[in-house]
């Protein structure tokens, strides 16, 4: 039960104070998970970030599904979606009820200008962490396939579809890292 409240707390707290797209939670859900309660390791979360990313659905719920997951299961996934969910939804709900009397306020828009900086930052940390960890061909690789997006306008399902297989193709041809550790040590 201790875990389960833990994991609805370190998303309520990710979820309340958290502003623009799920992708600017990122930082924080890689500070609570990962560096300060410990349920992942760097590069396992940044799998878990690839699979929330390329899953249908909301980037954040999608990673509150899976840590949960990982973490306690069914019940783990519905306490961190919730925990995401809660302070969300409250939030919009305010915002729908009292903001429409001051959607034009010239103090209300700048503060949300002023918040747009910091939304970019927080969703260029982890992808240049990212970068720093792959190697270039990756980059190079990653780069091509956003021109070919970009310029050619080919769906980027594709390429997620494509990645998915390549990936289950090659992991038939590695061995798995516990077994490439034991026979080093």
């Amino acid at each position: 039960m201790k875990t389960l409240l833990q994991l609805f707390w370190a998303f309520f707290k990710i979820g309340a104070f958290t502003f623009g797209s799920g992708y600017a939670m990122i930082p924080m859900i890689e500070k609570e998970v990962v560096d300060r309660r410990k349920w992942f390791e760097k590069d396992e979360f940044y799998d878990q970030f690839a699979l929330a990313s390329s899953a249908p659905g909301p980037f954040a719920l999608n990673t509150a599904v899976f840590v949960g997951y990982k973490i306690k299961g069914w019940w783990g996934s519905l306490a961190a979606v919730l925990g995401a969910v809660i302070p969300s939804f409250v939030i919009i709900l305010v915002i729908a009820i009292y903001l429409t009397e001051f959607s034009d306020n010239r103090y209300v828009v700048a503060a949300f200008k002023g918040i747009r900086p910091a939304v970019i930052a927080l969703i260029a940390v982890p992808f240049i962490n990212m970068l720093k960890r792959l190697p270039w061909y990756f980059m190079v690789l990653g780069c091509a396939v956003a021109a070919v997006i970009c310029y050619l306008g080919v769906s980027p399902i594709w390429f997620i579809l494509v990645g998915a297989i390549i990936g289950v193709v090659l992991s038939f041809y590695e061995k798995p890292k516990i077994e490439k550790r034991g026979g080093a040590e």
